[in-house]
């Protein structure tokens, strides 16, 4: 095995290249950190990143190899952290300047599972500011000029460039799905409450949710099923049996799964050459998918979304707003003045909304397996001073429901172009092994 290349294996042959002797992890990161030198400064997908601190875990990990000592899923694997995981032997930033220099006492959960897994952490991956809208320094590895999508930029943008096979990020609106389909790799976002998020910077209690960065589909199942499971630290956490995602990614369906394919009153924001890919993917799938209308209670998601996340950010940023608004960029402070002001009134009839589209939700998964939309209106836009739209993603993160762009399909322009499957919440299962299926039925570009 050539060690110079290690860093292309997927993560499920890395962990096993490693776990049968074929490889060490110190090879592996080794690899990694040479991907680093060679396209980083163009990239630049790194908050944080200390070499030799990341080759004296992976030396520790093929030393309790060595030892006969507990082998995890992941064990040697390096992921990127999006710097807004707090880690107690790396600063934890959140993009800001006000945070600069911060460094946790402790790791996030998701970061504590991952050590407990076997991975090596690689280093913090570039937010934007406090994970909102106002870009840090990634560039899209397809194309410098375009950007990489946001918030969760760098670990896109990191796992595209081949400079780690596993990152995490978090998603509050479309920071997981429109980065993932800027930057052409998989991202996968759980059901709402699978994952904690104690140790993460808070945004929003009601929409935060946590999700997963690789170049293949049995990467992000492995990924997220270190992460799924109870923690007493998160209040929307609950106990779950354990959830086989991996093996649930790799089987195929009982039955040739039905897709519903949602345009959502979004679709005039899509280019024409999403219109055309989609109409030429349903076209393929035949008689497996049907154009379904939303609810007419759906139809205000995107309003009551904006409302729920700017009102609950203005409270868990106030110790910011108070302290360094005039060092915070105008989109956030904007942001923050209009959930200051928004009203109890509606702040609780927006978030009194949210079971309520769940059950017709579950009335349409009666039927269908999955959903069928874009995840963003088109393939990453030219310009650094913006991440892109998510408006194809707002509705599922308000719902909770599990998400999963699929880098199946390439724009006239060369770039990646998003496609979404999103399924009933806490289905993630099923809505790996439909993944699955779909991937099989697309041509490839």
């Amino acid at each position: 095995m050539d060690a110079t290349q290690l860093h292309r294996l997927s993560a499920l042959d890395a962990a096993r290249a490693i776990r049968d002797g074929l490889a060490s992890a110190e090879q592996l990161v080794e690899a990694c950190l040479a991907r680093v030198r060679e396209v980083d400064e163009r990239v630049q997908a790194w908050a944080f990143l200390d070499p030799e601190h990341a080759l004296r875990q992976a030396r520790a990990r093929d030393e309790d190899r060595r030892a006969g000592r507990a082998v995890g899923p992941l064990h040697g694997v390096p992921v990127g952290i999006k710097d807004i995981m707090d880690t107690c032997d790396m600063p934890t930033e959140d993009g800001t300047v006000l945070h600069a220099g911060r460094l946790p006492d402790q790791d996030a959960a998701v970061v504590a599972r991952l050590r407990a897994s076997g991975a090596v952490i690689l280093g913090k991956t570039v937010t934007t500011e406090c994970a909102t809208y106002t870009p840090g320094k990634t560039r899209n590895p397809h194309h410098a000029e375009h950007t990489p999508g946001g918030s969760s930029s760098g670990s896109a943008a990191a796992v595209a460039a081949g400079m780690a096979p596993l990152a995490l990020g978090s998603q509050t609106n479309g920071s997981v799905i429109r980065p993932a389909a800027f930057c052409g790799v998989y991202g996968f976002k759980p059901s709402f409450g699978l994952v904690p998020r104690n140790g993460v910077l808070k945004l929003s209690r009601t929409l935060d949710q946590m999700g997963v960065f690789a170049r293949t589909l049995e990467d992000v199942a492995l990924l997220a099923e270190q992460l799924i499971g109870y923690d007493e630290r998160d209040p929307d956490s609950r106990p779950i049996a354990r959830m086989p995602l991996l093996e649930w990614a790799s089987q195929e369906p009982p039955l040739a799964p039905l897709l519903a394919f949602v345009k959502t009153p979004q679709w005039a924001r899509a280019t024409p050459e999403t219109h055309e890919a989609f109409a030429e993917l349903v076209s393929v799938l035949g008689d497996r998918v049907e154009e379904v209308e939303l609810p007419p209670s759906a139809l205000n998601g995107w309003a009551w979304q904006r409302t729920i996340m700017e009102a609950e950010m203005a409270a868990n940023l106030s110790l910011e707003w108070d302290k360094g608004r005039d060092r915070l960029s105008s989109s956030l402070r904007e942001q923050l003045a209009r959930g200051r002001a928004v009203s109890a009134l509606d702040y609780q009839e927006a978030v009194a909304r949210i079971p309520l589209l769940n059950a017709g939700f579950d009335d349409l998964f009666e039927r269908y397996d999955a959903i069928l939309t874009p995840a963003a209106p088109g393939t990453a836009p030219k310009g650094l001073q913006a991440t892109g739209d998510p408006a194809f993603c707002t509705l599922w993160t308000l719902c909770g429901m599990p998400a999963i762009n699929l880098p199946l399909m390439t724009g006239q322009d060369g770039l990646p172009l998003g496609l979404q499957l999103v399924g009933k919440r806490r289905e993630d299962g099923r809505l790996l092994r439909t993944a699955r299926w779909l991937s099989g039925r697309v041509p490839t570009p």
